[in-house]
């Protein structure tokens, strides 16, 4: 199976990316290098363009230490769980069937962020199997730190250490967690990930540029630098590799920009799936959802509307079952709301956000990594975020599953020996 963005991503960036097609990790050369402890962090909306504003020295440390990228390219859409998901998998959205971060199923009902049933309900992820899982089929432990999926047993699999996602628990807590668990006695984690959502929570509430998110990435640079120190403490700071990376960016989003679905068309006679950057609505038999789809598929102003089949090829997206039969997609700095939904709003509109083209210069994604297996320095080309799991797949020496992504494409962020 080809995938069509990544011709349009090497004219866009002007570098040479093979063609990809679904592939399986590299095979496992059967030599002495040695494996070390993988640590995958995410800075939830963390943009690369952050680095800029010098308030993560400890982050920027790791930078001039190791490799990194200009930037990385999410998956379509650019938002938080179908993202994680793509990083722990290798697959596309639209392959492993975290579609949204609302969504509904016909067999399992509906899915969303704050409906803790179905977020630790493993029908809605097992359409793949995440590193944790295969790692340990494989005899290494793992400690999850917060990562969606975490949450659920996936194949009759959950990580070896994990605990249910407690938005209280500070980003200095969940270092402070993730090293308790490193240092319980027996076999030690070869597989550990932490999850900071503080500068995500404030680009939300604040937009991108205002005073809270700076002082969100003071906060998790802070935390960053505990976790230094306690590895450091423990030995282990030059014997992990680690990655830090985002899950996507954020854009701001003015108070005024707002789409009103249910001006344009009767959106009573379609079944809502979502509103926000990206609408979504299935179809009901009759004329009325008939003539409310051509509403929505007709030109708009700061919006389109495509049928599921019928979307760009580069978004590699509306192939599964869950994606919805319309999807809106608001332009960038946008957002798309019905007056109803907006009337039962408890909280303030939204400043920023994300969920947008996932080529939109504001959406892309962090990606950072140093540790023995990386080469001090190496800076690497732009490349999609399904490329980081067979990267993981190599650090740790296992075999991997089926997947979207490619290692030849960042494997130059290692050094010549771990290649």
């Amino acid at each position: 199976m080809n995938f069509p963005f990544r011709p349009l991503l090497r004219s866009m960036l002007v570098f040479t990316f093979a063609a990809l097609s679904a592939c399986a990790s590299p095979s496992i050369k059967p030599d002495t290098r040695e494996r070390h402890p993988l640590l995958l962090i995410s800075i939830d909306a963390f943009r690369p363009d952050y680095l800029d504003r010098n308030l993560t020295p400890t982050l920027a440390s790791m930078v001039t230490e190791g490799a990194h990228a200009p930037y990385m390219l999410p998956s379509f859409p650019s938002l938080t769980f179908p993202n994680h998901y793509t990083l722990v998998t290798g697959r596309v959205p639209d392959h492993h069937g975290i579609v949204n971060n609302t969504m509904s199923d016909p067999a399992l009902g509906r899915f969303s962020l704050s409906n803790r049933s179905a977020t630790s309900d493993g029908r809605w992820w097992d359409g793949a199997e995440p590193i944790w899982v295969t790692a340990q089929k494989q005899g290494l432990r793992t400690a999850t730190m917060f990562w969606p999926g975490t949450e659920a047993s996936i194949r009759g699999m959950r990580p070896d250490h994990w605990i249910a996602y407690d938005g209280d628990i500070t980003s200095n807590g969940r270092v402070d967690q993730l090293l308790a668990w490193i240092d319980e006695p027996g076999k030690k984690p070869m597989f550990d990930t932490l999850y900071f959502d503080t500068v995500d929570h404030a680009g939300h509430e604040h937009g991108p540029d205002s005073p809270e998110v700076n002082a969100a990435l003071v906060d998790v640079d802070a935390a960053l630098a505990r976790l230094v120190a306690g590895l450091k403490a423990r030995g282990l700071y030059d014997r992990m590799d680690i990655i830090v990376l985002s899950d996507h960016g954020m854009a701001y989003l003015p108070p005024d920009h707002v789409i009103f679905a249910d001006d344009i068309a009767d959106v009573t006679q379609l079944d809502e799936v979502s509103y926000g950057v990206m609408a979504t609505f299935n179809l009901r038999e009759g004329s009325g959802s008939a003539k409310a789809e051509a509403a929505l598929l007709a030109p708009h102003e700061h919006m389109q509307c495509y049928r599921k089949g019928d979307l760009p090829a580069r978004f590699q997206y509306g192939t599964h079952p869950r994606v919805p039969a319309i999807i809106c997609m608001a332009q960038t700095g946008w957002t798309i709301v019905s007056h109803a939904g907006l009337a039962k709003r408890t909280s303030p509109m939204s400043l920023g956000e994300h969920g947008y083209d996932n080529q939109d210069p504001t959406m892309r994604a962090l990606f950072v990594a140093r540790g023995p297996s990386f080469q001090p320095g190496a800076t690497i080309a732009p490349f999609p975020n399904v490329d980081v799991y067979p990267l993981m797949i190599h650090l740790l020496g296992i075999h991997g599953e089926s997947n979207d992504g490619h290692f030849d494409e960042v494997k130059d962020a290692l050094r010549p020996a771990a290649r």
